[in-house]
């Protein structure tokens, strides 16, 4: 009797606990409500997050791997910091275009020791309008006023690559080119040991501020608390090696300049930089190909709602840029170097063109390397190495020569 009495009390409180389940359920979803979730994704250990797995294989695979899992937003922890990933054009559009009032620009927090609180990149408003030095340097007028003097770099390098005779580590020499025309840019004309000065803090500054964080005495990370023009010339001159059919067609538009230019007596003019069309497009696919930035850093100044997901205040926001110029849906063969994609109009919010003063270098340098110069790729030229931006392996080993001193076409590459 006690058995059966047991077993039926034991039965009404299972069917009442199971028949009040959708009531609590209710309850639960009732009390969230006005809330949403924050988006799918992998948080990985304490303050570490996912760091170690993006810094221990390709970048891109990291990113490519979480979209597929988790579609196109997904939230990680990396550099110790909680983030949102984003890799539509939409959403890129949303925080950097229609909602960048939402979201300020930043850094991790490692990063932003190393750079300075007070920054350019991290300032809005009326504080960045008061940063007429580099405000100004930066304009359309002034970039175009510059062109006499980064080409005088630009000869001055290339003369000095073919002097040489010797391999040289493109990237490094092109990351040395860049300096010298950011330096002009911003500073003017400077005396040759104030010039060394903020060469050496460029350089611990590029090694510190692209190596893992952390605070070991003697890292680089500890001496330093881009340039990506750099890495963008470099993938041209890779690309235009690889492909010779296209080369030969961006020197025949380059010479077509360089004879109109007096044959290469006068100075290369804003106008004609205008007409390298298909330079032009080998540059742009060259920048969607390689992808230098892969993704950029906001913060969320508010807790807001995007696709029905919450972006918490604080949490960093990042546009996949990269993922986005690697969509087949938006770029058909996205892994097929092909500049003729650029012939017609793109999709809107798929690509970043990045700024002017990158392409004019890079117009330059490359007229006068094509017209004047020729350059062998030393070794296979294969492989990626991501430090984290992608440069061709060994920064892309090279041979350079003047054509002048080609005893025979059949002497140089």
């Amino acid at each position: 009797m006690e058995t059966t009495v047991f077993i039926l009390i034991y039965v009404i409180l299972f069917l009442s606990t199971l028949l009040s389940y959708p009531f609590l359920r209710k309850k639960k979803r009732g009390f969230r409500i006005g809330r949403p979730e924050l988006p799918p994704g992998s948080m990985g250990w304490p303050y570490v997050g996912e760091t170690l797995q993006l810094y221990s294989q390709d970048p891109n695979l990291f990113f490519l791997t979480k979209q597929r899992r988790y579609g196109e937003i997904f939230k990680t922890q990396i550099f110790g910091c909680p983030c949102v990933m984003l890799a539509s054009p939409e959403a890129a559009r949303f925080v950097l275009v229609t909602h960048a009032h939402l979201f300020k620009p930043t850094y991790p927090k490692n990063k932003e020791k190393m750079i300075g609180p007070c920054a350019l990149f991290f300032r809005q408003g009326e504080y960045h309008t008061r940063l007429k030095l580099v405000q100004i340097s930066l304009s359309p007028d002034s970039i175009r006023k510059l062109i006499p003097d980064i080409e005088r770099i630009a000869l001055s390098a290339l003369d000095s690559w073919a002097a040489s005779e010797q391999v040289m580590n493109t990237f490094s020499e092109m990351k040395k080119f860049a300096f010298n025309v950011g330096i002009l840019s911003i500073f003017g004309h400077v005396d040759g040991g104030y010039k060394e000065k903020l060469e050496e803090n460029y350089r611990i500054m590029d090694k510190g501020y692209n190596s893992f964080p952390t605070r070991i005495p003697g890292s680089a990370y500890h001496k330093a608390l881009q340039d990506t023009t750099a890495s963008v010339i470099t993938w041209i001159l890779k690309f235009l090696h690889d492909d010779p059919k296209l080369l030969e067609a961006v020197k025949t538009e380059q010479k077509a300049i360089h004879q109109s230019n007096n044959r290469g007596e006068g100075h290369l003019t804003w106008a004609q930089t205008r007409k390298m069309t298909l330079t032009h497009r080998v540059l742009l696919e060259s920048l969607r190909m390689a992808s230098i930035i892969s993704f950029t850093f906001r913060e969320a100044v508010v807790d807001m709602e995007y696709k029905g997901y919450l972006i918490p205040k604080g949490w960093k926001v990042m546009p996949l840029f990269r993922n986005i110029h690697h969509n087949p849906d938006f770029f058909s063969e996205p892994q097929h170097f092909d500049p003729s994609r650029f012939e017609a109009a793109l999709k809107p919010n798929t690509f970043m063109p990045g700024n002017e003063l990158a392409k004019l270098e890079a117009f330059i340098l490359i007229h006068h390397l094509v017209t004047r110069f020729r350059w062998e790729v030393v070794g296979c030229g294969s492989g990626i190495k991501y430090g984290p931006f992608p440069v061709p392996q060994g920064g892309l080993p090279a041979r350079f020569w003047e054509q002048s001193s080609c005893p025979s076409q059949d002497m140089c590459p």
